[in-house]
């Protein structure tokens, strides 16, 4: 583990009651907290306290939401954090439940229940430095979900980045390359569509960014194949044209060579973020 890290499950939080049962059983396996690499030596040895007092600091604060393969600990991953905890973030990484060393089942209303209370918990410790849902492929279907849940509720997200994200996961999954490739075969598509309603799995984006009025940045390589790009402006135009402050949403398309998973090898990746984020927070 690098010396700017802490899995909370280092040490153990206070008792868990009632409605945070569930969460605190997740963050003591699945949350792991990179500081900013200039506090790395700082970090080294402290507890969980030190960590959760530290994102008070000023350092804006991302909650990063990964795709749907393997889980946090992805190489690519663990560059993305890196490259963010160099630019003075604190990156806060989840594994949804069912994922990695997670337990329980997979569902939309779980991952969703999850992540509102990961933001809620570092609201409740961050004072007044702002926190940002970054969601990736899958992970943007629950930054999404989770934003508007916040936002009915009076509490909008500081801010929202939507890596490679789709319009809801119907379109995405039917559009998937390797399925594509089964469309022909009868009632082939017809089972994808009817297990994805018997799951109860939407993850409507394109729904969700109606009810929203959270900064918003899209970001969408050019050559991604697994989400193609026509899914992020699609998203882009529906959100634009629901906002009330169009100001507040922008779409940054990547030139080609970084595909679904590597926009974090992007020399522009930092800077585009830093700079939304400032003019945003300003």
């Amino acid at each position: 583990m690098d010396a700017r890290d802490c899995d909370a499950a280092s040490e153990p939080g206070p008792p868990p009651c009632s409605s945070v049962t569930s969460w605190w059983a997740m963050v003591l396996r699945n949350l792991r907290h990179t500081v900013p690499s200039y506090r790395g030596e700082e970090a080294k040895g402290k507890c969980r306290c030190w960590y959760e007092a530290s994102l008070s600091d000023g350092n804006p604060i991302i909650i990063y939401l990964h795709g749907s393969g393997i889980n946090r600990a992805f190489c690519g991953r663990i560059k993305l954090t890196q490259v963010l905890s160099d630019g003075g973030f604190h990156v806060l990484s989840v594994d949804y439940r069912g994922f990695g060393d997670s337990t329980g089942t997979t569902t939309e209303e779980g991952l969703t229940t999850d992540i509102i209370c990961v933001y809620e918990w570092t609201k409740a410790r961050s004072g007044r430095t702002p926190v940002c849902l970054w969601g990736h492929s899958l992970g943007t279907g629950v930054a999404t979900n989770a934003a508007r849940v916040l936002e009915a509720k009076g509490c909008p997200v500081d801010a929202i980045i939507l890596e490679a994200p789709f319009t809801n996961i119907w379109a995405a999954t039917i559009n998937f390359p390797l399925v594509k490739m089964y469309w022909k075969l009868p009632g082939c598509l017809r089972t994808f569509v009817d297990a994805l309603k018997e799951e109860k799995i939407v993850f409507p984006n394109d729904e969700n960014v109606k009810f929203l009025s959270s900064p918003l940045l899209i970001l969408h390589g050019e050559d991604d194949r697994t989400v193609p790009l026509e899914f992020g402006k699609q998203l882009y135009e529906i959100a634009r044209s629901a906002y009330r402050n169009k100001e507040r949403v922008k779409m940054v398309v990547f030139p080609p060579g970084f595909h679904h998973d590597y926009l974090f090898k992007s020399p522009m990746l930092l800077s585009t973020v830093r700079d939304f984020l400032s003019e945003q927070w300003a």
